[in-house]
């Protein structure tokens, strides 16, 4: 009826009302999608979103650090017992170098002070043997007994100074050699060179090349010239 009304006011056909009215109405939005209210629920979800990831990232990154700080904790006892374990090496070590200093000391302290013992047992059979010698010729007398023993004897004496390489210098005859013979006098001889070895009163030994005792002996010398004669006035 107000349709009709408004058309016979404005002097518009009703059917041409109805038209506008409809298409109208058909690019208005609906009343109740204006007056509806926002979803207040979705909007305060979004707020805490944020709040939610932060504290996520917090936890995380509280359990990276108790893992950081185990894991430092555990290196710190790894490398502790890595420490003890080096220096109960050096203690050994030190002890061991210690142990073997002192054997190695006592070692040469015993061959220096035992160095003889070795010439000794070589020379005992010779001794026992002078002394059976004596024995025998105090009982019958027979020196030839005693002279037979000493003889015995030196040669075991010559063979224990071998043993050990100790050997006899024998210059008997031989140009003097100051290295190893050691002159007692001079002999004119005619017979020989001058500064020949006439007689050896001590024998000399010799180790290798190492001189033990030079031998003493006896050398000749020029005989002295005649004088010339007296030429009468």
């Amino acid at each position: 009826m107000l349709d009709n009304q408004y058309s016979a006011e404005h002097g518009d056909s009703p059917i041409l009302f109805n038209m506008t009215a409809g298409m109208f109405s058909r690019l208005m939005p609906h009343s109740s999608t204006i007056d509806r209210e926002p979803d207040m629920s979705k909007t305060n979800d979004n707020k805490n979103m944020p709040e939610e990831d932060s504290a996520e990232n917090i936890e995380a990154l509280a359990r990276d650090a108790q893992d950081l700080s185990n894991s430092e904790e555990n290196d710190v006892q790894r490398l502790s017992a890595e420490n003890a374990e080096l220096k109960d090496r050096i203690l050994r070590v030190q002890a061991e170098l210690e142990n073997f200093r002192r054997r190695t000391q006592k070692e040469a302290l015993d061959a220096i002070k035992y160095q003889s013992i070795g010439i000794i047992r070589d020379m005992l059979p010779g001794i026992d043997n002078l002394k059976r010698a004596i024995d025998v010729t105090e009982e019958t007398g027979d020196t030839q007994q005693l002279l037979d023993g000493i003889k015995m004897v030196f040669t075991q004496f010559q063979d224990a100074l071998k043993s050990h390489s100790c050997e006899q210098i024998d210059p008997d005859g031989k140009p003097f050699d100051a290295n190893y013979h050691e002159a007692l006098a001079q002999v004119p001889s005619a017979d020989h060179a001058p500064m020949t070895v006439l007689q050896v009163i001590e024998q000399g030994y010799k180790i290798h090349d190492r001189i033990v005792r030079p031998a003493k002996v006896m050398v000749t010398c020029a005989p002295p010239s005649d004088p010339p004669d007296s030429v009468e006035a």
